[in-house]
Parts: structure tokens; sequence; C-alpha cells
């Protein structure tokens, strides 16, 4: 372990150990050529681009991480995944630190971001697919901005950039006994080792 100013690095750590169970990817394989960076359409709104996130996770600094809006801006697009020359899956990556973070009940450093991810991860569940207008809807009225977008509504419609109606998948079921294991994997991922 070494200590650089107040920040304590801890290569080889809980953390890293973490995200390889949860995510299956193995961030000490990553050698920072930055390609995920490069590719990401969210990196200027990132406070530490994918490549930073990667390196602090190899270093272990978990309360950076945890703190910083990357992991919440992040799309999980997969352009980070699709461009690793070492085939590391950064966007599961990602989504296994807003596991950690999650369980941890680390606030969201993005205000709503955990709010929209639970109202997205509803209507896709009882869908089988998103339907955007319904999405809107209900992040508006559960975050109490009421005409947030409304203003892009009608030129949408216009465009058939979104239905009216939700579309809902044949096979719904099996989409909802994914979201059941899911569940269960977050229960006993929460139970078990998360520090």
């Amino acid at each position: 372990m070494q200590t650089a100013g107040t920040i304590t690095l801890r290569p080889h750590s809980d953390l890293s150990a973490f995200v390889r169970k949860h995510s299956g990817q193995n961030p000490l394989h990553c050698y920072q050529c930055g390609k995920c960076t490069a590719g990401c359409p969210v990196a200027q709104d990132m406070d530490l681009g994918p490549r930073q996130v990667m390196r602090a996770v190899q270093l272990g600094l978990r309360d950076e991480i945890l703190s910083c809006n990357s992991i919440w801006v992040c799309l999980q697009c997969q352009m980070c995944s699709a461009r690793c020359p070492m085939d590391i899956d950064i966007a599961r990556v990602m989504e296994a630190l807003r596991l950690l973070a999650i369980l941890e009940g680390h606030p969201t450093a993005e205000k709503e971001v955990e709010l929209f991810n639970r109202v997205f991860l509803e209507v896709v569940k009882r869908h089988g697919r998103l339907h955007e207008l319904e999405l809107g809807a209900m992040y508006n009225l559960r975050s109490g901005n009421l005409t947030a977008n409304a203003g892009v509504l009608p030129q949408m419609l216009s465009r058939g950039r979104l239905s009216i109606l939700p579309t809902t998948i044949k096979d719904v079921g099996e989409i909802r006994q994914l979201f059941a294991r899911a569940g269960l994997a977050w229960k006993r991922a929460g139970a078990g080792e998360n520090k």
C-alpha cells in the first residue's frame, strides 16, 4: 500500500475483487490505451472518463469512484467495450460499480439518475421493451418536473419518433422472469461480500 497525499492506493484491492466477481471482468488487464474514452459519447460529461475509472479500480480508489458521476452518466452503449483491445467489457465494470454504490447506499453524483434508471427498468419490465412516451411521462411525474421536455413532444410525435401506445412483446413473461432472477442476484450480492 502506498499513500499519495490524502489518497490511499490499494492495488489488488477488495474493489477490484468486487468488480471481478460481479462483472466477470478483470480490471487489472486494462493497460490504459484510452480507446474506451476516445469512443465514449458521453466522456465529456464525466468527471472521470472510462479509462480513468478503470485506473481508479486498479488502484483501489473506492471513494473517488463511488463519488464520481461517471458510473451514473454511462449509457451502457457498449462503445467502450467494443473498442477495448483487451476485450474488457467496460460497460459491465460500470454496472458492477453502480451495484456497489447502491449496496453501500452511496448517493448518486447525478441528482435524478437513480430515479430515471428505476423508471426505465419498470417500463421495460412492463412491456418487455422501452416505451419512450411512458418513460418520459412517469419520470416527469415522479421527479416533480411535469413539463420537462414538453416542447419537443409535438415534433417527435409528428415525425413518428414516439409512439402513443406501447407495444408489448409476445414473450414479456420471459423478460419478467429475467427481472425476477436479477432481483434475486441483487439480494444475494447485498447479503454477500459488498465491502
